[in-house]
């Protein structure tokens, strides 16, 4: 009986253990399950993380530092062996490491840049130039300019330190996954990998710390910068401001001078040249105001221009010769703007009215004149005359001192049989019928010469000669005319003695000429007439 209990507890014990051994195989199987589910979990979150690191910019620089550095030792070491091997003198084997050697350092070649460390970059920011020297409103543009070059390199450091952030963060959260699957797996090669990985947190937080450090002085410096630049061109722009109102301030009197000069000055010619002087002072004025503003040493300038004097004076002696010449002009008032002027140049003649007087030369516009007629075939051009040629070439003025006449001469051959003594006196009454106007004019205007000049004739009354010549008697009229339109009176006084000459039976123009006798011979019918030329003068 005892044996029946025994065996039954026995078979009860052993039907409980089997049981329970079951339970704990299904209860390790479900803790595998979820083991293997975590595990999968894990690999995804850092599959999704090493994405994110493969983007970043640190990442691929640092795993391309440690590449190079990989490469390096695995040279050494591949250099050893084939020393090693040399000793053996297995030739294939030997061939085998040297094309491997090879390989390694085209591959080292290739990653040369990386050679430094990457937070190299981060650890020295870009170089801050120096602030520009604000001198003139014109250096404004390049200090703003500057201020917005320097504010972009702080936000370009700011930049790279928060992708360096994200490549820290990124590489924390890997520890952490990895940690957390070496809890599980207990992988030797996973806790390699963290440690790896640790130390290479421990580099990204420490350059992270230097260059925290590095932005915070260099963004002082940066300010610092702004700050003494801003602060310049706030100062030049006052300055700028301040002479700007000078300016304007003369602009505005020049403006009220010229308004007072058109009111009180009748004389134009007078005006103009009052406009020309305060027009010249206003620009002096600014010239000099600008000059002392902007230029920090004046007495070097000076010297400057001292020495450089006689070479500029050589080599632009044109130049100042011309401004002599305006200087003489202006102030010896021998040509005045409105003139009637002749210049010659190497035997050619202009006649024009003076249109302006500049620092450099004179304009004229060429009228229709005599010399016009004569000699130029045309006529109004715009002729410029350097005021060097007051010293050098010959200036006529037809106007000076107010003279509005000029003497001008008609002359007409008659025969020798003429009445030579009735021409004259026809040419002298018709001339003093169409100058009588002019010549009171040149009389008055002559007295009032005598003031300033030695006149010794005066008389402005119609003038008549007569002289022997080859064809005949010239009968030569000279008569006082307007300055400005000596072809108008010109043309009515030669069209009318020419009249009064054709009509006296006793006045015969004469002027050369030929005959021509035309004969033919009638001796001969066949042969063509021949022409027999007879010339009389």
């Amino acid at each position: 009986m005892l044996r029946v209990f025994l065996a039954l507890f026995t078979f009860l014990i052993l039907g409980f253990a089997e049981e329970n051994i079951t339970l704990q195989k299904q209860k390790q199987e479900e803790i595998e399950v979820q083991k293997r589910a975590q595990i999968a979990l894990y690999n995804d979150e850092l599959k999704s993380v090493d994405e994110k690191l493969s983007k970043n910019i640190w990442i691929k620089r640092y795993e391309n530092y440690k590449t190079y550095y990989q490469i390096q030792k695995e040279l050494k070491e591949l250099e050893k062996k084939i020393g090693k091997i040399k000793k053996r003198k297995k030739k294939r084997e030997l061939q085998d490491y040297q094309a491997k050697l090879e390989t390694l350092k085209s591959q080292l070649t290739l990653l040369n840049e990386y050679k430094e460390s990457p937070f190299v970059e981060v650890l020295k920011p870009h170089p801050i130039e120096k602030a520009p020297e604000i001198k003139n409103p014109f250096k404004i543009i390049s200090a703003l300019s500057y201020i917005k070059k320097i504010k972009s390199y702080k936000e370009y450091y700011k930049q790279k330190l928060v992708d360096l952030q994200a490549a820290l963060k990124l590489l924390e959260e890997k520890n952490t996954l990895l940690l957390k699957e070496y809890r599980l797996t207990k992988d030797p090669k996973l806790r390699k990998e963290i440690d790896e990985l640790t130390q290479e947190i421990k580099e990204f937080k420490e350059a992270l710390r230097i260059a925290q450090e590095t932005l915070s002085v260099y963004t002082r410096k940066i300010e610092e910068n702004i700050l003494k630049t801003t602060e310049e061109i706030k100062l030049q722009s006052q300055k700028a401001a301040t002479i700007g109102a000078i300016i304007l301030g003369l602009f505005i009197l020049t403006l009220i001078l010229k308004w007072m000069i058109r009111r009180y000055i009748q004389d134009n010619q007078r005006a103009y040249m009052a406009n020309k002087i305060v027009n010249f002072n206003f620009a002096i004025l600014i010239i000099l105001i600008l000059l002392f503003a902007y230029i920090e040493n004046v007495s070097y300038l000076v010297t400057i221009l001292g020495f450089a004097s006689a070479g500029i004076a050589i080599a632009m002696k044109d130049m100042f010769m011309s401004l002599l010449g305006w200087m003489v002009i202006v102030v010896g008032g021998s040509i005045h703007v409105g003139d009637r002027i002749k210049v010659t140049k190497e035997g050619r003649d202009f006649v024009g009215d003076v249109i302006d007087i500049s620092l450099l030369r004179i304009t004229i516009l060429e009228d229709v004149t005599l010399t016009s007629y004569l000699h130029n075939i045309r006529s109004g051009r715009v002729i410029f005359v350097p005021n060097n040629y007051i010293f050098t070439d010959l200036i006529a003025n037809y106007t000076h001192l107010g003279l509005k006449t000029v003497w001008d001469s008609i002359n007409f051959n008659i025969t020798f049989d003429s009445n030579y003594k009735k021409a004259a006196h026809i040419a002298r009454e018709i001339a003093r019928k169409y100058a009588k106007g002019y010549t009171d004019i040149a009389r008055k205007q002559l007295n009032k010469l005598r003031s300033t000049y030695h006149l010794k004739n005066t008389n402005v009354d119609v003038r008549v000669y007569t002289f022997a010549e080859e064809y005949g008697i010239r009968v030569s009229l000279w008569y006082m005319t307007n300055s400005y339109a000596t072809l108008t009176l010109r043309s009515t006084i030669s069209a009318e003695i020419i009249e009064r000459y054709l009509a006296e039976p006793d006045i015969t123009i004469t002027y050369p000429a030929q005959k021509i006798f035309l004969t033919k011979d009638q001796s001969s019918a066949t042969k063509p007439p021949e022409n027999i030329y007879e010339v009389e003068a």
